[in-house]
């Protein structure tokens, strides 16, 4: 059996923000919910987070994560102290207790699967995660054999010289013989310079102890800044880039894109530099996105182009083109072959097959039908003040250039509105209106004097 705790009860001083540390977000996830997410595929049996400062909101932004079970350490006196909390909620349990940090979101699946191999398979009571850095100045030293055999942990400040050349550092994740760590637990001691009870001080009191060396060293880096959130961020965005590139994505500057974990990509996508994919968002085979684009949470089908525009919570069908300088807002529903162009903003409407938003136009609740050709400056007033109305235009229907059509109102098939107009009335199909003022000319004017 399994249970796995994770630590975030810290305060994250050094954050500088009112949010607490594990609830920063790193590419489109909270910090806690990367390392939640490392360990699912060990199907713990058990998992707890063990909270503190601000545990009531760290609670309820993780409250629809099933099967987590909240533990409080009030007050925060250290690790070791943290995982002494778990004596009560894990007495009688039978099995491996895997412990990670809230702040430590690099870890990748892979790396706590062989930790947790490792561990069953030398029976040891604890296996530490260690990593070699090429600067291990700060860090504890793990002194350990050719076979893994960890003989001692030496906090740099007691290193000899000899001992400070050893690049060998604890990580601080560890897999533990639960019934053997919850022995030795109560004699934890707090006679240290921050009076606090560490959990490294259980290693050496427990035996055997093993190390598992992590192969890239960045998915141990922990976060206790903001400057050291952005290099995890760098680390995130670098590792999901390489990833797409080698399914068949192209990003002309990749270093200028960001993506979230929740972004999936078709074949043969080319994505132009400062673009930018958040949530949930699927982009189709054979696209062209950017540069300089914002989607986030949007569903885009094959062969779509789109050029210096924000896509929100929209979903576009192939063979669209969007932009340059648009916006879909949520609900915004375009099907196959629309042409949406510059300055134009849709929101919560449905536009049919081979319509054509093209300039300078406001689309809101509105449906289109297909073929639809919507001239320049072209709005649907939307809003009485109270509430919003929708617009129905036929298919086959053309407006001229700044026409307003106030709702609620349908426009049948066919329909052909004169330039300027603004209709305020249903129109059927196949009619030509027109809704402006007589135009009245006065000649040879002469201005005030």
């Amino acid at each position: 059996m399994l249970a796995v705790a994770v630590l975030a009860a810290g305060k994250g001083t050094r954050m500088k923000s009112d949010l607490p540390k594990v609830l920063q977000p790193l590419a489109g996830a909270t910090l806690v919910e990367r390392v939640l997410s490392s360990c699912q595929g060990l199907a713990p049996q058990r998992r707890l987070l063990i909270v503190g400062h601000q545990a009531e909101r760290v609670r309820s932004t993780l409250e629809g994560t099933g099967g987590l079970e909240f533990v409080l350490q009030q007050p925060q006196l250290g690790t070791g102290h943290a995982v002494q909390q778990l004596l009560g909620p894990l007495a009688g349990f039978e099995g491996d207790l895997l412990v990670l940090n809230g702040d430590v979101p690099l870890l990748r699946p892979e790396t706590l699967e062989q930790l947790l191999a490792r561990h069953r398979a030398s029976g040891a009571a604890v296996t530490l995660l260690t990593a070699r850095l090429a600067d291990p100045t700060g860090y504890g030293r793990v002194m350990a054999d050719a076979d893994g055999a960890v003989s001692a942990i030496v906090e740099h400040r007691d290193c000899s010289d000899d001992q400070r050349r050893v690049d060998l550092i604890n990580a601080g994740i560890y897999c533990f013989n639960w019934a053997k760590l919850a022995a030795v637990l109560p004699r934890l001691s707090s006679d240290n310079d921050q009076g606090e009870l560490y959990l490294t001080d259980t290693v050496a009191m427990l035996s055997p102890a093993m190390h598992v060396e992590v192969a890239d060293a960045d998915e141990i880096n922990g976060i206790n800044d903001r400057l050291q959130l952005a290099q995890c961020e760098a680390v995130l965005q670098q590792r999901l880039r390489e990833h797409w590139m080698r399914q068949g994505v192209s990003f002309i500057d990749p270093a200028s894109c960001t993506l979230s974990e929740g972004t999936r990509f078709g074949r043969d996508v080319v994505v132009e530099p400062q673009c930018h994919f958040r949530g949930n968002t699927v982009v189709g085979e054979g696209c062209c996105i950017g540069p300089g684009c914002l989607i986030d949470n949007a569903t885009i089908g094959d062969g779509v182009e789109i050029v210096h525009s924000v896509v929100r919570e929209a979903t576009v069908a192939a063979g669209c083109v969007i932009g340059p300088f648009a916006q879909l807002r949520p609900g915004a529903v375009l099907e196959r072959d629309c042409r949406v162009g510059n300055f134009v903003e849709i929101k919560n409407s449905h536009i049919g097959t081979g319509s054509k938003v093209n300039h300078l136009s406001y689309i809101g609740d509105a449906d289109l039908g297909t073929n639809v050709n919507v001239g320049a400056g072209t709005i649907t007033a939307n809003y009485d003040g109270v509430r919003k109305h929708r617009t129905v235009v036929g298919s086959g229907s053309k407006t001229g250039a700044n026409s307003v059509l106030v709702a609620p109102i349908t426009l049948g098939e066919g329909v052909t509105v004169g330039a300027g107009s603004t209709l305020t009335k249903d129109v059927p199909s196949g009619s030509l209106a027109l809704g402006r003022a007589k135009q009245l000319i006065k000649e040879n004017w002469q201005g005030p004097s």
